[in-house]
């Protein structure tokens, strides 16, 4: 188990960050943990549970992500972004030399009901990175901002008209998969919150205090009703 840190997340602004997309795979607030309450300070009981968990789920997710991948990094850094007045929130990025970081603040460890609503939200957020999300999503943006930047260049546009097409492109690009790659971090973070000793059924829980995205249109977040399905069937795999 990997040393927890304590530290203020603006230290991880290094950090790289691609246009604005789904949050949970690129550092950015992550939809499928951000929730509209005032944030809360957690107590001593729930840092102690957070540490356990930690201590519990990393390894698991280091050893999927040893198992599943190539050449990426799988040495997890697990800290906690200690900012005040933040909404609870948590994401996955990575740090200049390609080690993973799963950053928690301390709203959303205030704030889950249980032990297996944080390991779920920690294997979804370690899923990510397994998956190569980051990555991914950056290539669909940089094709979005090709295309769309592109076509405002060959019909003549002048420099501004082209990067306003060149940063939609970049967004509507990092939205075009977000969804799925929601549902494949669900998906994934099922296995690795069982394997952790958890109950991800449960753990999926969590999406039930937040408002639901539905099925909008170029939305980055699957519903909460298909999200549900997706934790249970795999649950019911293992």
């Amino acid at each position: 188990m990997r040393k927890l840190t304590l530290l203020c997340v603006l230290a991880l602004a290094a950090c790289d960050a691609p246009p604005p997309s789904t949050g949970g795979p690129s550092g950015q607030p992550s939809a499928q943990v951000q929730q509209q309450r005032a944030p809360s300070t957690p107590s001593s009981a729930s840092i102690a549970q957070f540490k356990a968990v930690v201590a519990s789920v990393e390894p698991v997710a280091e050893r999927e992500c040893e198992a599943r991948t190539r050449n990426i990094n799988c040495d997890f850094r697990i800290v906690v972004d200690d900012r005040p007045g933040q909404p609870a929130n948590a994401f996955q990025t990575v740090d200049r030399q390609g080690r993973p970081i799963l950053a928690f603040n301390l709203a959303l460890i205030a704030e889950v009901r249980n032990r297996d609503e944080l390991a779920f939200v920690m294997g979804h957020e370690a899923a990510h990175h397994i998956a190569g999300h980051l990555d991914r999503q950056r290539n669909n943006a940089m094709a979005g901002a090709i295309l769309l930047g592109g076509l405002a260049a060959i019909t003549g546009a002048g420099e501004g008209a082209v990067q306003s097409a060149t940063d939609i492109g970049a967004g509507l690009g990092a939205r075009s998969y977000s969804k799925d790659y929601e549902l494949e971090a669900d998906a994934l973070g099922t296995i690795i919150t069982k394997r952790a000793g958890y109950n991800p059924v449960r753990g999926a829980e969590f999406f039930t205090q937040i408002a639901d995205p539905g099925d909008r249109f170029l939305g980055t977040h699957p519903p909460n009703a298909q999200r549900m399905e997706t934790v249970r069937r795999v649950n019911a795999g293992l």
